[in-house]
């Protein structure tokens, strides 16, 4: 089932990007206007490499900023899902015959558990869009390619009803910086090199530089989020699915089954799951089970962020619980 608004009225800004438009580290991309106005005479026009591209946490927000020159269409899919490998190259192949009025950006749910949350993917695959840097939701599962087509128009008519109607060429030197646009603030030297290390996949060497940034400023909140993301990132690596969730639905007392399988759900974003599977865990666990689930559970609160509605009650039920 389809959910595409029929007018700019319905455009929803429930679905908060903030933290990933802001992330200093994303590359802008590159647009014929520089993200300005353009002639009036001209349609805004802009670079990429491909009109299908993969996206991160990290560097989402250049997703953003080019919607304000095109629609931008949001898979998010996983290696493991059937559903996904039917509808991705029917996205892809549709995206590509309109020649530059819209983008693809794919979306991994297992390694992106901040976009996989702030999208709402309950399950996947899951299909939204960014009109103008804001999110409306399309649909949810595998459609035929006549739906997809049909759903793809609506989005391009509410694309013009908002003003956003360029169009990217695909150019392999799109993401070099637009001449005269400010170098972005470098990151602080531990966070420079905990994102390198992310990038080329080594999360120890990451996690090694988040505790290396904690050790000299415990303050520093930034290191203490991307710590957290990070080791979740780290215990997921050659884990799937179905071996997790069947070992924990065998032994669901279990204390390392049901860490397992709530770090599936939070990457998943499934978070109110995560919670609810420890927090009722929780009381018949001994010490060391509790302190495993404890730890674990503050590990979420920092990748969730400590002010979301979810984590202020699932901390509320820790305290409770705890005392």
């Amino acid at each position: 089932m389809t959910n595409v608004p029929p007018s700019p009225a319905s455009l929803r800004g429930a679905v908060d990007l903030s933290s990933l438009v802001n992330r200093a580290q994303a590359p802008a991309p590159a647009q014929g206007a520089g993200g300005g106005a353009a002639p009036s005479d001209t349609t805004p026009t802009g670079t990429l490499p491909s009109l299908v591209v993969d996206v991160t946490d990290a560097t989402f927000g250049a997703v953003v900023e080019l919607s304000q020159t095109v629609p931008v269409i949001v898979d998010i899919w996983a290696e493991w899902c059937g559903p996904c490998k039917q509808l991705s190259p029917i996205l892809e192949k549709v995206v590509n015959e309109y020649a530059g009025r819209m983008v693809l950006a794919k979306v991994d749910a297992d390694t992106n558990p901040q976009l996989t949350q702030a999208f709402q993917a309950q399950s996947i695959p899951t299909v939204a869009a960014i009109v103008g840097g804001r999110p409306v939701s399309l649909f949810v599962g595998a459609l035929p390619e006549a739906q997809v087509r049909d759903v793809l128009e609506q989005v391009l008519e509410l694309a013009a009803q908002n003003g956003v109607t360029g169009t990217v060429a695909v150019d392999g030197d799109a993401l070099a910086e637009p001449a005269g646009e400010p170098e972005p603030e470098p990151l602080p030297p531990h966070h420079q090199d905990a994102y390198d290390a992310i990038e080329r996949g080594d999360y120890e060497a990451a996690q090694a530089a988040y505790r290396t940034a904690i050790a000299q400023d415990p303050r520093d909140q930034l290191a203490v989020a991307g710590l957290a993301q990070v080791s979740l990132l780290a215990r997921l690596q050659g884990t799937t699915m179905a071996e997790v969730r069947n070992a924990a639905a065998a032994a669901p007392a279990d204390v390392d089954a049901q860490l397992a399988v709530a770090d599936l759900d939070v990457s998943g974003g499934h978070i109110d799951d995560a919670f609810d599977r420890l927090l009722a865990l929780f009381p018949s666990l001994d010490a060391d089970g509790k302190n495993a689930v404890r730890t674990r559970l503050l590990e979420y609160f920092e990748i969730v962020g400590t002010d979301a509605p979810s984590v202020v009650a699932a901390r509320r039920r820790l305290t409770m619980l705890l005392y």
